[in-house]
Order: structure tokens, then C-alpha cells, then sequence
């Protein structure tokens, strides 16, 4: 399996954003070029993979005061090795909300999302990039959730007031594409 699993879920993933389809782009390169990808330690790059938990009517996002940038994030984290991307998503949203397995419902098998950033350089590490591949996953708000040692807090955000936490352009286009699905429901119930 490896990279063939990342690899057809790159090519099969449609976006109606710019410079997501350029990450893209990028990303199958790297991946194609990279068969150690999903290991950490490869520099300048390597593959990560996060969750966009959104709560059942969609009007809200998961959010953690990340422990080490203290800034907003959704759920995510390094691959150590793993090929199977969703598996990491998976595992970092229950490790780093405590919540248990059962508790998690993702949503689409599909990649929701795919982002291309930059990590500031740290005494252990050079600046690199994340190629950080993000499914979306649905959590009930109404479960307490407990976090890990590795955020400093975690909220449940609405989707308007997601830019206060975090006003970059890769979170801005999850909300946007969370509004769509919203409306996509709405406009065609079951």
C-alpha cells in the first residue's frame, strides 16, 4: 500500500479553491518523488495528517490552543511512518481530545481538505513544510471533552467566530467549505 493510498487520494480530491489545487499539485509530486514521506524527520518536507471535526448540524469547529505554537489548530499531527493518512487523523483527534474511537464519526472517506504550510524552525528542527492532508470528522458537542497534555485548551468554536482564534487563510477555507455543506443540506434534505 504505502504511497499509493495517499497518491489516489490526492489525484481523486476536486477543489474549487486556487491555491489548494496548487498544493496539490505539489503534494502528488513530493509524495510520488518521496517514498519516505510519512517520516518526520525528512526535510525540507513530509506528510501530516489532521482532522476538521465539525459538530452533527454543522455550526461548529473543534478547536485546541496548540501546546507548543500557542496558536489555534484543528486536530492533527506527524504521520511517525504511518502511510494510512486517515489512520493518523483518526488517532491524533483521540489522542489529542481524549475522546474515545467510538466517539468519532468521520464523515467522508474522501481528503477534505489539503494544505501546504510552513513550520517555524525550533531548537530540534530546521524550518519546513507540512503537507498536511485533512478528513472531516463529526463530534457531538454536547460529549465533554477532556483534551491531552498536548493543547493548552480546547473549544468548541462556531463557525463565525473561527477567525478569532485563527485567521489564516488554510482555516478560512475549512469554514468555508463547512458553510457549503451546510447549505448543500439544507437546500437538498434527504
Amino acid at each position: 500500500m504505502h504511497r499509493a493510498q495517499l497518491l489516489d487520494l490526492l489525484a481523486r480530491h476536486q477543489t474549487t479553491f486556487i491555491e489548494e489545487a496548487g498544493y496539490v499539485r505539489r503534494a502528488l509530486e513530493f509524495v510520488s518523488e518521496h517514498p519516505d514521506c510519512f517520516h518526520c524527520d525528512l526535510l525540507p518536507a513530509h506528510v501530516t495528517g489532521s482532522a476538521w471535526v465539525v459538530s452533527p448540524d454543522r455550526e461548529q469547529a473543534l478547536l485546541l490552543l496548540h501546546g507548543k505554537h500557542h496558536r489555534w489548530f484543528q486536530p492533527g499531527g506527524h504521520a511517525d511512518g504511518q502511510a494510512d493518512i486517515l489512520q493518523v487523523a483518526l488517532r491524533e483527534t483521540h489522542e489529542e481530545t481524549g475522546l474515545a474511537p467510538e466517539q468519532i464519526r468521520l464523515v467522508e472517506e474522501d481528503v477534505f481538505d489539503l494544505d501546504i504550510h510552513t513550520i517555524p524552525a525550533s531548537p530540534h528542527f530546521p524550518m519546513h513544510e507540512h503537507i498536511d492532508v485533512r478528513f472531516l470528522l463529526e463530534i457531538d458537542d454536547r460529549l465533554p471533552v477532556p483534551g491531552s497534555h498536548e493543547s493548552h485548551d480546547i473549544l468548541w468554536v462556531p463557525l463565525q467566530h473561527v477567525s478569532r482564534y485563527n485567521n489564516s487563510r488554510s482555516l478560512w477555507r475549512m469554514v468555508e467549505k463547512t458553510r457549503r455543506l451546510r447549505t448543500y443540506r439544507h437546500t437538498h434534505p434527504r
